[in-house]
C-alpha cells in the first residue's frame, strides 16, 4: 500500500521516521488549547477538536497522497482566531469565528479540485509571501513574551519590559533557555522535550499541579460546533466576515503548499517542479481545515516539523500514519495537558521560538527595490501592532499595486491582485474591522 521497497525505505524506518514527526509537533495538542481558550472555547473541547482534526489530515495524507507529511492547526491562525477574529466585528463569538473557518475550508476544498489554487499561488507576490509568514511570526512571539509577562502594556509607549523577576517571567526565560538548547544541540523534539523540563521546574516550585490525574476519557463537551452548512455561510455574510475567510484561505494556501512542496524536495518526491499528487495531499489540509472546524478548532496547515521525519528516513504514508496514531493515543491524557496547559511560561517558549523561525522569511524579501520591499515591511510592522493578520495583508496587498503603478511598473502585477486590492481597500474603508 505504501510502496516501501519502490522509495528505498522499510517498516521500521517509517514508524520511527513518524515517531520523531509526532515528538516535534505534539507540543500543538498544549498550545494551540491555550490560545483558543483564550478566546473562550473550553480547554477539552479544543484538545479534542485539535487532535481529531490532526487525526483526519494526516491520515488523508497517509492513506491517499502517501506523503511524510503530517496535519494540524496552524500556529499564527490559531492567534488570529483568538486575539483577533474573536470579539471583534460587533463582538463575533467563537461559533460565529467557527463559521468562517468552516466556509474557508469549503473553499479550500473547491479550490484543491481545480486549477485556480495553482494560478492564485503563482498571482501573489513572492514577496508578499515572505512578508505575510514573517509579520505573522513577529505576531505570535509577541503574544508569547505577553503572556508570560515578560512584556506587558504601557500606558504611553503601549507596551514596555515587565516584571523580570515574576514567578512566570522567570520560569518562561528558563524554559526558552532550555528548548534554545536543546535545538542548538539539534535534539529531534527540542520544543516537546523543553516544554517537559520547563513543566518539571514548575512542578517542583509549586506552580504546577495535577488536581484532575493524568489520564480521563477523551471527551466534546460542546458536540459538534458547526452543523448546518448554511448557516455557517449566513454567519459570515450576516457579519460581514468576507475578509476573515480571505485571510484564513490566503495563508492557510500559501503555508500549506509551501511547507508540502519543501518537505517533498527534501524527501526527494519531487518531479522536476511538479508535486505527483499534489491534489490529494492539498485535500488532506482543506479536509482536516472542515471538520476541524465543525469540532472547534482553528485552520489547519501541513507543519513543517515533518522535515525533522523525513530527516530521520520517512518517505511514505506509513509515516504519516504513525504520527496519527500517536495523537490518537494522545487523547487520553486530557486532564495531563490541561495542567500543563494552565501554565504560559510553560507554552509560551515554543511560542516564541516558532515565531523566530517564521520570521526568516524576511531575508527572501527584495529589500533593495522599494515597491517590493514596503509592502512586505507594511505587513510584517502592522500585524503585531493591529493584532490582526488580516489587516496586514489588506495594508500589503492595497500598497503593492499603488507602487507598482507610480513606478511605471503596473503590468507586473497580476489582475487578482488588483482585484484582492480593491477588495481589501473596500473593507477597510466601509465594513467593521
Amino acid at each position: 500500500m505504501f510502496k516501501l521497497s519502490q522509495y528505498k525505505t522499510s517498516t521500521k524506518t517509517e514508524i520511527l521516521a513518524g515517531l520523531t514527526t509526532f515528538l516535534t509537533m505534539v507540543y500543538i495538542v498544549i498550545v494551540n488549547p491555550v490560545i483558543l481558550s483564550d478566546a473562550g472555547v473550553p480547554f477539552e473541547q479544543v484538545f479534542m477538536a485539535t487532535i481529531i482534526a490532526t487525526i483526519i489530515g494526516t491520515l488523508w495524507m497517509a492513506l491517499f497522497a502517501n506523503y511524510p507529511i503530517a496535519i494540524a492547526p496552524g500556529m499564527g491562525l490559531n492567534a488570529y482566531f483568538a486575539y483577533s477574529v474573536v470579539g471583534s466585528h460587533g463582538n463575533i463569538s467563537y461559533e460565529i469565528a467557527f463559521s468562517a473557518v468552516f466556509v474557508a475550508g469549503i473553499i479550500f476544498i473547491i479550490l484543491s479540485l481545480t486549477p485556480f489554487r495553482r494560478k492564485l499561488i503563482e498571482a501573489i507576490p513572492e514577496n508578499l509571501k515572505h512578508g505575510i509568514t514573517a509579520g505573522i511570526g513577529l505576531f505570535i512571539a509577541f503574544i508569547g513574551l505577553r503572556l508570560t509577562g515578560i512584556i506587558t502594556d504601557h500606558p504611553t509607549n503601549l507596551v514596555a519590559l515587565g516584571d523580570l523577576h515574576s514567578p512566570s517571567a522567570i520560569l518562561a526565560l528558563i524554559g526558552l533557555a532550555v528548548t534554545l538548547i536543546l535545538m542548538s544541540l539539534r535534539i529531534n523534539g527540542a520544543l516537546f522535550f523543553g516544554m517537559i523540563v520547563t513543566g518539571v521546574i514548575a512542578y517542583f516550585t509549586g506552580q504546577l499541579k495535577f488536581d484532575k490525574g493524568f489520564v480521563s476519557m477523551p471527551s466534546l463537551p460542546e458536540g459538534l460546533i458547526i452543523i448546518n452548512p448554511l448557516t455557517a455561510i449566513g454567519d459570515v455574510v450576516q457579519y460581514g466576515l468576507y475578509a476573515v475567510v480571505f485571510s484564513f484561505l490566503l495563508v492557510t494556501i500559501f503555508d500549506t503548499t509551501g511547507t508540502m512542496i519543501g518537505v517533498a524536495q527534501q524527501a526527494g518526491l519531487m518531479k522536476g517542479n511538479t508535486m505527483p499528487r499534489a491534489r490529494e495531499a492539498l485535500l488532506a489540509d482543506s479536509i482536516a481545515t472542515t471538520v476541524g472546524a465543525m469540532f472547534g478548532t482553528s485552520p489547519t496547515s501541513a507543519y513543517i516539523e515533518s522535515s525533522a521525519g523525513v530527516a530521520a528516513g520517512g518517505r511514505t504514508g506509513l509515516t504519516s500514519l504513525t504520527v496519527a496514531v500517536l495523537f490518537a493515543i494522545s487523547a487520553f491524557f486530557g486532564p495531563l495537558v490541561g495542567a500543563v496547559s494552565g501554565i504560559s511560561a510553560i507554552t509560551a517558549p515554543a511560542l516564541i521560538i516558532v515565531g523566530s523561525l517564521m520570521i526568516g522569511s524576511i531575508a527572501h524579501i527584495k529589500w533593495n527595490e522599494l515597491d517590493e520591499a514596503f509592502p512586505a515591511f507594511l505587513i510584517i510592522l502592522s500585524m503585531p501592532l493591529t493584532s490582526s493578520i488580516a489587516t496586514g495583508i489588506a495594508l500589503g496587498f492595497i500598497s503593492y499595486p499603488l507602487l507598482k503603478i507610480t513606478r511605471g511598473k503596473w503590468r507586473e502585477v497580476h489582475p487578482l491582485v488588483y482585484l484582492f486590492a480593491v477588495l481589501f481597500f473596500y473593507q477597510l474603508a466601509f465594513l467593521p474591522h
